[in-house]
Order: structure tokens, then C-alpha cells, then sequence
């Protein structure tokens, strides 16, 4: 899976537990938390969402990780290349 591909997946996810954010509004190093005004949960359901569609293990301790859209493409691009 390329960048892209995980890039759509990941934005495929937050419009699921944000519909009203806009893909192309979203500013790839901003924190989603900052930017599409989402709670905890929000971001833990964002999380199982990614999960469920990249078949990817995500340990808690790397949430930090996922919290804007760069972040989330370097990581898993990490994740699905091991």
C-alpha cells in the first residue's frame, strides 16, 4: 500500500466520526484534535477505524503518533512496510 492509498484511508476514517470536516481543508501537520474540534473518543473511534480498514496493530502508546494526517501516513507507512 502506497502513501496515497493509506492517506485516503486515513481521511476516509475521519470523515466517518467527522462528516463535516472537509479532506481537502485539512491541514496535513495540524493536530486533528485542533482542527476538527474532536474529543477522545472521537479520536479513540478515528483509531479503531484506521485500524479496521488498514488491518494495522496500533499499541496506545502510539496514539501521539496519529494525531495529524503527516503523522498518521509516516506511521503507518512504517507499520505496513515491516
Amino acid at each position: 500500500m502506497n502513501e496515497q492509498e493509506i492517506r485516503q484511508a486515513v481521511l476516509q476514517a475521519l470523515q466517518d466520526i467527522a462528516p463535516e470536516a472537509e479532506p481537502e481543508s485539512i491541514d496535513p501537520a495540524v493536530n486533528f484534535r485542533d482542527q476538527l474540534d474532536i474529543d477522545s473518543m472521537d479520536f479513540l473511534n478515528f483509531v479503531i477505524a484506521v485500524h479496521e480498514a488498514l488491518k494495522v496493530d496500533i499499541p496506545e502508546a502510539d496514539y501521539p503518533r496519529l494525531s495529524s494526517l503527516d503523522g498518521c501516513v509516516a506511521y503507518l507507512s512504517g507499520k505496513l512496510a515491516a
